[in-house]
């Protein structure tokens, strides 16, 4: 039995294989996030303001529940970097001179921080810096709002703040054409009047407090300065992402092995019913010295045991080396600058029982009736099966067909289920196939549709701060410009009854031909017309 034996310790066991590969990925990679938030000190809760006075740091502090507050000043820009000819965006960050912050720490790859009284220095993110194969000592070009300055490369940084790095209104990261610049606070706030102010703070809270309160506090105390309201962690847009990764391994765990268990199921249950059928005399002669029922079922199962152990040992090692191999991808992936890969016990005693289990249920009907077979039934030939007259098609039909087709007809009604399996068997292998190709003319159709009838500009131009309707105007006069129309986005919390979802309002001309409702369901967007957004906001017409 060595080729058959084979097969089932190869394929039973091999789900115990995903499952140990997926359940210690999933466990490394969480083990590492919090490893990483914890170490260096990953907000619990962030909150945007337009401007505020630094004196509400006070007031924030006495929050019941607050541990630290972090104020800082954050600003979008244009950077230009010689070797590279489009412009690109990027985020200036304030971060104290010659120290780290007190949250949302910088992980120093190469370099050094800031220095007091350099205000031409900056670090920047690790993959923007090898996108471009920047290094300290290099310079590039940023525009702050209307001002142009030439920044000083001094170190190579991560942060937990940013391991998904997705510039405004993207769907995807863009480690070329988006990056993250921290700079010394005095000469972020000299470059864009921020003296004595902040627009952005994350803070900590202390174990066991609930963060929905002090959100809605935060919410209540920074209204009146222009906040969009703040976030927990778990809404934090790369904390998002990291998390959704997470659930997407777990979700691994449980759907892939489970289809290599029934495969493997079956196998062993075809292999053991041959094996029986051909050992019947064997069977019935232990049965006639005395061997009783069990003791025939046990010799079954424990043939059974024994391969599957087998299979265990050799996967859990494959298993474990897979699973840190898999881990390390991801950790390049997500950016992460630690690894914790210490498997528990826990997936590899799951998988086993698992596959034992499967084993077990998957001869139990076959070891069963070898162990009640009577002995003068076990040494005679199996009974012929039983035949009577009947068709799966009518006479006339039957009449018609040749001898090879009738009997292909006549044996789907003697084993239904049998051909029932096998139709099934082959419908799903076509199903799938036909779903692994369906996927890329889903986004060749998501991508036309996209592009074609919602999304139809060529270019779209972002402003910091929302622009009165001459600007439009210009933009028209520019050469090559056929049509161009404003529209005006901000973020919101939308709620439906106790519902409460973090969106954006998009506020859209009446007749607009460029950005267009495609269909009834957009999906977490509610859309305005533009007058109708800026009587809403309490705004002069103004276009983004």
């Amino acid at each position: 039995m060595k080729a058959p034996a084979a097969s089932i310790a190869l394929v039973v066991p091999s789900g115990v294989a995903l499952l140990v590969i997926s359940l210690s990925t999933y466990e490394a990679l969480r083990d590492s996030a919090d490893a990483y938030y914890d170490r260096y000190r990953f907000g619990h809760v962030f909150a945007n303001v337009k401007r505020a006075s630094l004196h509400l740091e006070q007031r924030i502090k006495a929050l019941d529940g607050v541990q630290t507050v972090a104020l800082r000043v954050s600003k979008q820009a244009v950077l230009d970097i010689e070797a590279f000819p489009e412009p690109l965006m990027g985020r200036l960050v304030s971060i104290p001179e010659g120290r780290q912050p007190l949250l949302n720490q910088l992980v120093l790859r190469r370099g050094r921080l800031v220095e007091p009284g350099r205000s031409d220095e900056v670090v920047i993110n690790e993959s923007f810096a090898k996108e471009h194969g920047l290094k300290p000592g290099d310079t590039l070009a940023a525009i702050i709002d209307d001002s142009k300055a030439v920044l000083c490369i001094v170190g190579i940084v991560m942060s937990p703040e940013f391991i998904y790095v997705i510039k405004p209104f993207a769907l995807i990261p863009d480690k070329k054409r988006f990056g993250i610049l921290w700079m010394g606070r005095k000469a972020l706030e000299a470059a864009d009047d921020y003296a004595g102010a902040f627009n952005e703070l994350s803070l900590t809270v202390s174990l066991g407090i609930d963060t929905r309160r002090i959100v809605q506090a935060l919410d209540t105390m920074l209204a009146p300065y222009g906040a969009v309201g703040a976030i927990d962690r778990k809404d934090h847009l790369s904390a998002w992402f990291v998390e959704n990764e997470l659930q997407q391994n777990q979700t691994s765990a449980q759907i892939l092995p489970t289809i290599f268990l029934l495969v493997a199921a079956f196998l062993t249950s075809t292999v053991l019913a041959r094996l029986i059928a051909t050992e019947r005399g064997e069977i019935g002669l232990m049965k006639a010295f005395g061997y009783s029922n069990v003791q025939v079922g046990w010799h079954y199962l424990k043939l059974v045991l024994a391969i599957t152990a087998l299979g265990i040992l050799l996967w859990w090692g494959l298993g474990a080396m897979l699973g840190r191999l898999s881990t390390e991808n991801y950790i390049q992936t997500l950016n992460f600058p630690l690894l914790i890969y210490q498997p528990g016990p826990g997936s590899f005693l799951i998988g086993a029982v698992a596959s034992i289990t499967v084993a077990m249920l998957a001869t139990a009907r076959a070891v069963r009736g070898a162990a009640q077979m009577p002995p003068i039934v076990a040494m005679n030939p199996p009974a012929p099966p039983s035949y009577q007259l009947g068709t799966l098609v009518p006479g006339r039909v039957a009449d018609g067909l040749d001898e090879s087709t009738r009997i292909v007809f006549r044996q789907i009604r003697r084993w239904p289920g049998r051909a029932l399996i096998t139709v099934l068997g082959f419908a799903g292998a076509l199903a799938m196939m036909v779903l692994s190709l369906l996927f890329y003319d889903a986004i060749d159709e998501i991508a036309q549709a996209h592009f074609d009838e919602v999304q139809r500009e060529d270019v779209a131009l972002g402003f910091g701060n929302p622009q009165a309707t001459t600007v439009l105007h210009e933009i028209e006069r520019l050469p090559g410009v056929l049509l161009a129309e404003p529209m005006r986005i901000v973020p919101a919390d939308l709620s439906v009854g106790h519902r409460r979802h973090r969106g954006t309002l998009h506020g859209l001309p009446e007749d607009a031909s460029l950005a267009r409702i495609y269909d009834s369901y957009i999906g977490m967007l509610a859309f305005l017309s533009l007058d109708e957004l800026n009587v809403l906001l309490g705004d002069r017409p103004v276009t983004e």
